[in-house]
């Protein structure tokens, strides 16, 4: 495996086309400040240009959290002009650094506020039965508005509003999560790694063409209505299939691992 050198996060990249990204601050409870947001932007970047990557397993390091959100004890630096200032978070996730590798995220332990960047722009989220899903900051008189505005593209609105109102007297389970829609598996925590790797492994053997295209036509349509989005979504098809198709052996194909879900 090959890795580049960050100093929040650990970046490796296999034989099999699947890049593990470690969120790496677990004696702070793998939090995010000013450096982690700025080393994200570059990995994302990075993923983005890396032809050796076609789809990203998203995990966190040490036992308790895969994030307790922005790191309170850290001031979050803005520039003193106060209409160039930006919301602390919007460097970390991989949609709004335009990145279309499709990313499979997997969640441990607690996922507190902020980690909601991660998580609501992942394209596949599994997580451990362990995991626990909150938002805190009415609690501390504070306003949620990005981490429920994502949250509510998953989720239904309603369920996106209990969480940012009920703030520290809610946590929502491995199982609620599952049922609401915020993840699509729950496995035993000694499984997690290798059930998102699994995952990506799988994503990772089609032709990224077709996969990045699927992100991203998806993704893009969130921001249109129906037809609009139907409308935008064949001109990707006219783009992508082509050379997607191309890369595709079809009489060499390895057998389907048909699994029921």
């Amino acid at each position: 495996m090959s890795a580049m050198s960050y100093e929040t996060l650990l970046y490796e990249v296999g034989d099999d086309r699947v890049a593990r990204v470690t969120i790496n601050r677990p004696e702070r409870m793998n939090s995010w400040n000013n450096l982690m947001c700025a080393e994200f932007k570059r990995l994302w970047a990075e993923i983005k240009l890396d032809a050796r990557v076609h789809a990203v397993v998203l995990c966190a390091a040490g036992e308790r959290a895969f994030s307790a959100g922005v790191d309170v004890k850290e001031e979050f630096v803005q520039p003193a002009n106060i209409w160039n200032h930006s919301d602390g978070g919007e460097d970390l996730g991989p949609k709004q650094n335009k990145c279309w590798k499709p990313v499979v995220c997997a969640v441990h332990g607690l996922a507190a506020g902020g980690a909601l960047y991660w998580i609501n722009e992942s394209d596949i989220v599994i997580c451990s039965e362990d995991a626990q899903f909150f938002d805190p900051h009415t609690s501390f008189g504070l306003v949620p508005s990005n981490e429920p505005i994502g949250l509510a593209r998953m989720v239904h609105p309603r369920e996106a509003l209990r969480m940012a109102l009920m703030g520290n007297d809610e946590r929502v389970c491995a199982q609620t999560a599952l049922r609401i829609g915020l993840v699509s598996e729950v496995v035993p925590r000694e499984t997690l790694l290798g059930r998102a790797h699994e995952i990506a492994a799988l994503i990772a053997a089609k032709p990224s063409v077709a996969t990045q295209g699927a992100v991203r036509a998806v993704w893009e349509s969130l921001d249109k209505g129906r037809q609009a989005a139907l409308d935008h979504g064949i001109i990707y098809n006219r783009i992508g299939n082509p050379i997607g198709e191309a890369q595709v052996d079809r009489w060499n194909m390895p057998k389907p691992k048909w699994v029921l879900r």
